[in-house]
């Protein structure tokens, strides 16, 4: 038996033209462990964007029924090369019913329950995804309340995890008025866990510190990074989480924290011997990576991704990572959307000039069945 609808893939050729495409196609009965769910909501995740659109000029592609054609800087096209040619799905994660599944136990366990998963193809009527990747949600939590269930709930937390792995007690975090800065502010609050939140407006100063935040800073005040340094100091925060990746962020980060570190010390040429560390997790400005050396010798500047993480983790850590997100689902890790728009809609000119800003406060849902 076959089950027939829509799939949006997104595709760039070697000559950099990037073209996105809603198209029919049929879906498989699934076999073994794979289960085949009827996508109800997908969230458009930061990460989906860089799968979608990455650095392409959509502002000036060409926009039409069913597809979008633009151009991607030539950079960047050849630093793709492996996915030149392919038609790739899109959508990391989302909620649906399972209509089908294979004969393996773990599947046929979730036959007719409605599930969050992370099937990697989420924009499309239906996908399918290993059952290891699905897991069973209360009759009392809708498509929605689940749609962003995994990535960014699994990365607060894996935030946490990393900060104890690593030997630190606290953490600093840009862009912390998103929806994973949100949830984070409530998993240390929670913890006990202290957390220096850096933001890009009043606004968002007042929206986290309604949440209980202690520690917020404005970063377009005047006297940014020794406002910053002064909440390291207080905090003893002297690990943080960049998505902005672009720009000056991570640099400042450890330029607070080695300001912190050095107030009242003997000067040495080398900096402070504190430990100083800054993870990017994001690409929120595409542009250069720009470190300022103004922070010492001991320092480390690297990449954290969610699922590499998880593969290295424990099975126990996942677990109660899982289990967490599942008894909180409605509290600690609700998100909240801006706007909810069909398949369709995801191809409109508006719609993807909005999504593909990444601003704060602006997410969207998709209802691949809308």
């Amino acid at each position: 038996m076959g089950f027939d609808g829509r799939q949006l893939t997104t595709q760039l050729d070697a000559d950099g033209t990037l073209t996105l495409r809603l198209a029919q196609r049929d879906w498989d009965a699934p076999t073994g462990r794979d289960v085949l769910v009827r996508m109800e909501a997908a969230p458009i995740n930061p990460s989906d964007l860089g799968l979608l659109f990455a650095a392409a000029d959509v502002e000036n592609a060409d926009y039409g029924d069913g597809r979008l054609i633009a151009q991607m800087p030539e950079k960047v096209t050849r630093s793709m090369a492996a996915r030149h040619g392919n038609a790739m799905p899109a959508g990391n994660e989302g909620a649906g019913t399972v209509v089908a599944a294979g004969d393996d136990p773990a599947a046929q366990a979730l036959m007719g329950k409605r599930v969050a998963c992370v099937p990697g193809a989420a924009y499309g009527t239906y996908a399918t995804c290993d059952a290891s990747m699905a897991f069973a949600i209360g009759d009392d939590v809708s498509a929605e309340q689940a749609a962003s269930s995994y990535v960014n709930p699994m990365t607060a937390l894996g935030f946490t995890e990393t900060m104890k792995a690593d030997g630190y007690t606290g953490i600093v975090h840009a862009a912390a008025a998103s929806n994973l800065g949100q949830m984070l502010v409530r998993i240390c609050l929670a913890d006990g866990i202290p957390l220096v939140n850096i933001v890009r407006s009043a606004d968002q100063v007042t929206l986290l510190k309604e949440l209980g935040a202690t520690h917020v800073i404005d970063m377009t005040e005047d006297g940014f990074i020794k406002r910053l340094a002064d909440a390291v100091e207080e905090t003893g925060a002297m690990m943080g989480f960049d998505p902005i990746g672009g720009g000056t962020m991570a640099s400042d980060m450890l330029t607070a924290m080695e300001a912190q570190a050095t107030r009242g010390k003997e000067f040495s040429r080398y900096g402070s011997s504190a430990d100083k560390k800054v993870y990017i997790y994001g690409s929120l400005d595409t542009g250069p990576t720009k470190l300022s050396r103004g922070f010492g010798f001991t320092w480390d500047v690297s990449g954290w991704l969610l699922f590499p993480f998880l593969q290295k983790a424990e099975g126990e850590v996942r677990a109660r990572m899982q289990k967490r997100v599942l008894s909180e689902l409605t509290t600690t890790f609700a998100s909240h959307y801006s706007d909810r728009i069909t398949l369709d809609q995801m191809l409109e000119k508006d719609a993807v000039m909005t999504y593909n800003a990444r601003k704060t406060g602006q997410k969207f849902l998709v209802l691949p069945n809308g």
